[in-house]
């Protein structure tokens, strides 16, 4: 949900003036993507991705619900992956842009009690910034420190730990993500996907307190995650739906999608999900 609201590049652009305090031009969005450059290596999901235009600015913005303790170490490796692809062969370095990486936390990171904690790289010794473009910002629900963060910075924290305080918030930004919430809510296509979200964060926190995970779909769709999306595909096969409807619809890869459905479809009309999991567990898919 918190994506399929910050697809509008308006209400991202708004979010990112108000966490960082200062202006921020249009900016251009990137659908959520996982990055997984080798399976010996540790993908990440980045949330929300923009580059503001004209600065060419990057921002990584995540939602953390749950407590995530090594929070420090996953900022720097999701700051890595946005300097991935920024610096071409023969450029200098003065042309990498800066780089943010937010987290929205609905818990307190540092412990401190505040609403914001804005972190860059300092000199020990004399507390210099190094200034090297790298910048990431704690967003908490649990601060404390009202009279040092703008009172629109609060209610939209309050907002996101607990929903219910849209009933009596008078912010504007609030109430335009409220009501952007509740028009989703009602669009059957978001309302899949958002279902579709839902499963596949329940079933990735589930496997988060299990050691390892199953061998055979690992890259792209994990197992536990490939019979939802088996599962769904069918039900829009079935509704006549085509392969790059379907891949739209649940924001998965067409290639993917397209090997699901050429083995689903030797199993139709009836679609016999479990079958149609066991033969795609004998092969990765693309």
């Amino acid at each position: 949900m918190f994506y399929a609201v910050m697809s509008d590049p308006e209400q991202c652009r708004r979010l990112l003036t108000l966490t960082l305090d200062m202006e921020i031009e249009t900016v251009t969005l990137h659908r959520e993507e996982t990055i997984i450059y080798h399976p010996d290596y540790h993908g990440i999901r980045l949330d929300v991705t923009a580059v503001e235009n004209g600065t060419r600015r990057r921002f990584n913005v995540e939602m953390q619900a749950q407590i995530e303790k090594e929070i420090a170490r996953r900022s720097r490796y999701y700051h890595s992956q946005l300097d991935s692809d920024t610096l071409l062969a023969g450029h200098d370095y003065d042309e990498l842009p800066d780089t943010y990486v937010i987290f929205i936390c609905d818990f307190d990171p540092v412990g401190a009690g505040l609403y914001r904690y804005s972190l860059e790289m300092t000199c020990r010794e004399t507390g210099t910034a190094l200034n090297d473009g790298i910048y990431t910002i704690f967003l908490s629900t649990k601060g404390k420190n009202k009279d040092a963060v703008p009172p629109e910075l609060v209610s939209f924290l309050e907002y996101v730990g607990d929903p219910s305080t849209r009933e009596r918030s008078k912010d504007s930004f609030v109430r335009s993500l409220d009501t952007q919430i509740s028009t989703i809510k009602r669009n059957r296509e978001w309302r899949g996907k958002y279902m579709l979200m839902e499963l596949m964060m329940a079933e990735e926190r589930k496997e988060g307190h299990e050691e390892g995970r199953e061998e055979g779909i690992e890259e792209g769709i994990p197992r536990g995650e490939l019979r939802k999306v088996i599962d769904l595909c069918c039900r829009k096969l079935i509704k006549g739906k085509s392969v790059e409807e379907i891949a739209d619809a649940l924001e998965c890869d067409i290639s993917q999608i397209r090997t699901i459905v050429n083995v689903a479809q030797k199993y139709a009309p009836d679609y016999d999900v479990d079958r149609i999991l066991e033969e795609l567990s004998e092969e990765p898919l693309p």
